[in-house]
């Protein structure tokens, strides 16, 4: 064993201990190995910071924009809808289909994407349906994940797989080679969780954290629902302001918001004018809101339809804000200072010092008073810089509205990008010529270009390209691969499969599964060409298993669904196990049929 090899290991060993012990972020580890590499002298300087121009890290900037055009054109929002429409309310229907779309989607975008762009879905498909979050929401990251294996451009480790190939001397795969591997693992994973769900999965429900609106509306005993009504042309509301109905005094309800013709105002001024065929939101007992449509002659709405996303809190909800001792407002009536007008946000009720509820009243404000409101997250947020009131109530930025009119758009930059694909260009410059025309489109807005890339993982793949490189150059893959040679050369080409798909498997566990492609790739390329076996075929099977990382929560997906679904480690285990073993047979299964 040479210095250089002790050296690489020695690099090695430091990255595993980071990776598994998280005393740094993921991605600032990568970058520290960079920098750590070139004093070894173990790499160059420039084959340190080559992985910033490769094409695998091209290629995944790309797929992010394009990715995050798709959903920001509001596809995906359609075809969730679609199914939530038509799927019905059967737990295993409900779990197939959502599973098997997600896995599709997630094949053309980061997986992590697909998975929360239908979380919302599931939620709402859970509680009209009244199946338990945990039964629907694992089934559907574990498609997210199965899903990244159809194309060779939906996971990292597929993307990065061909940079390597192309550096040992191999031919790159095409964009679908992977694809009959990806499909059935993904049926396979749809089928376990059919077939076997009842008893993987935990009978808990998930949501164990309440939202914000729900714990804002259980402190403060606000009613727990919002009825939705349309005005028709013989209802004395037609005409009518707000103000003039006494709603909040005779009734002692708020409306919320209106719509008309498609367009939503939220928190309307008290001067606004009612009129026929709006929609309006209102926030009241049932008691009360029964009164108030009776007298007005309108009909209450079995559940919310314009105004579904005041449920799942997607654009609006409740906050809690404080009046501070130098607000200009102090002393001060809400009609004097127009509130509804000048920050479009509907007073819901006012919070005495000792925590007591009070009817909303126009009374003057003083300084301490708590306010509870409703309106649109942004302008929440917008509050915030206003020195008249402190925000207590912690608010993330709402995601962007999509944008509906560029659909076609969308579809047309994804096809050109495909096409190039196909018709043999590099995929880097493919598949950033379709986020471009996507840019230029307008369905990326220009300010949205850079929030729309994660440059974590940018810098993740970028910082670990060297280390496979340190590892080629030093000799270290060379002599890795002697050992494991010498281990398994008996076994023949199946059980040498296997050992490839479970170190590949138990790697992407413990550290990145880029991290894990850029090791292995170069050890089971030498044992293919040692063995007489296509060494492609072994590579591919690294980057297909680097994807089995269903035992832990330590994939991104599994780490997101957690909360939501409210699962435990345990769960995980449970679950997870038998997956990952499905998956380890079906994809060397695959791979020796198809590439061997």
């Amino acid at each position: 064993m040479t210095l250089e090899i002790m050296l690489t290991y020695a690099v090695l060993l430091l990255a595993i201990t980071l990776f598994v012990t998280e005393k740094l972020r993921t991605e600032l580890v990568a970058v520290l190995i960079m920098v750590i590499l070139p004093w070894t002298g173990v790499i160059t300087v420039t084959e340190a910071f080559s992985g910033f121009s490769s094409n695998a890290v091209i290629s995944v900037i790309a797929v992010m924009l394009l990715g995050y055009g798709v959903d920001r054109s509001g596809i995906m929002a359609v075809v969730a809808a679609f199914i939530t429409k038509h799927v019905g309310n059967k737990e295993k229907n409900v779990m197939a289909t959502t599973s098997a779309t997600v896995g599709i989607i997630s094949s053309f975008m980061q997986n992590i994407g697909a998975a929360a762009l239908f979380l919302p879905a599931l939620r709402k498909i859970g509680k009209n349906a009244n199946i338990p979050a945990s039964k629907i929401i694992m089934p559907m990251g574990f498609a997210a994940i199965l899903g990244g294996t159809i194309t060779m451009v939906a996971s990292g480790p597929l993307i990065i797989l061909n940079d390597l190939l192309a550096e040992s001397g191999n031919e790159p795969f095409h964009l679908f080679a992977v694809t009959p591997i990806g499909i059935a693992l993904l049926a396979s994973g749809v089928l376990y969780f059919y077939l076997l769900g009842k008893w993987v999965l935990p009978k808990a429900t998930g949501e164990s954290k309440p939202s914000l609106t729900e714990e804002i509306r259980k402190t403060y005993e606000l009613p727990e629902q919002i009825f939705e009504m349309d005005i028709h042309e013989n209802s004395s509301l037609n005409g009518k302001s707000i103000e003039e109905l006494g709603i909040w005094t005779t009734y002692a309800i708020n409306i919320l918001a209106l719509s008309e013709s498609g367009s939503h105002l939220y928190s309307p001024w008290r001067k606004s004018r009612l009129q026929s065929n709006q929609t309006i939101a209102v926030l009241g007992s049932h008691e009360d809101v029964t009164i108030f449509a009776k007298d007005h002659d309108l009909q209450v709405k079995n559940s919310l339809e314009t105004f579904s996303n005041l449920e799942n809190e997607d654009r609006a909800g409740f906050a809690e804000i404080i009046i501070p001792p130098k607000s200009r407002f102090v002393g001060k009536k809400l009609e004097e200072i127009a509130f509804r007008k000048n920050y479009m946000l509907e007073p819901i009720a006012f919070v005495t010092r000792e925590g007591e509820k009070q009817n909303l009243a126009e009374v003057p404000l003083e300084s301490g008073m708590e306010m509870i409101v409703f309106g649109r997250w942004e302008d929440i947020i917008r509050l915030k810089s206003s020195r008249d009131f402190a925000v207590l109530t912690e608010v993330n930025p709402p995601d962007p509205e999509a944008k509906t009119d560029k659909k076609k758009h969308a579809m047309l930059s994804i096809t050109v990008a495909i096409g190039l694909v196909l018709l043999g260009f590099q995929l880097s410059l493919s598949f950033f010529t379709g986020a471009m025309l996507m840019i230029l489109l307008g369905v990326i807005p220009k300010e949205e270009i850079y929030p729309a890339i994660d440059w974590k993982t940018v810098f993740l793949l970028a910082g670990l390209i060297p280390m496979g490189t340190a590892f080629e150059n030093s000799g270290a893959a060379e002599f890795t691969a002697g050992g494991i040679i010498n281990l398994v050369g008996g076994w023949g080409t199946f059980g040498i499969l296997l050992v490839i798909g479970i170190i590949s498997m138990f790697f992407s566990l413990f550290m990145s599964n880029v991290a894990a492609t850029v090791l292995l790739v170069p050890l089971v390329i030498m044992m293919g060409n040692s063995f007489g076996i296509d060494p492609t075929g072994l590579a591919l099977l690294v980057a297909v298993s680097a994807s089995n990382s269903f035992i832990l929560p330590t994939h991104q997906v599994n780490a997101f669904i957690m909360s939501p679904g409210g699962y435990r480690n345990a769960d995980y285990l449970k679950a997870g196990s038998l997956m990952s073993v499905i998956f380890l047979f079906v994809s060397v299964t695959m791979i020796y049929l198809f590439f061997i």
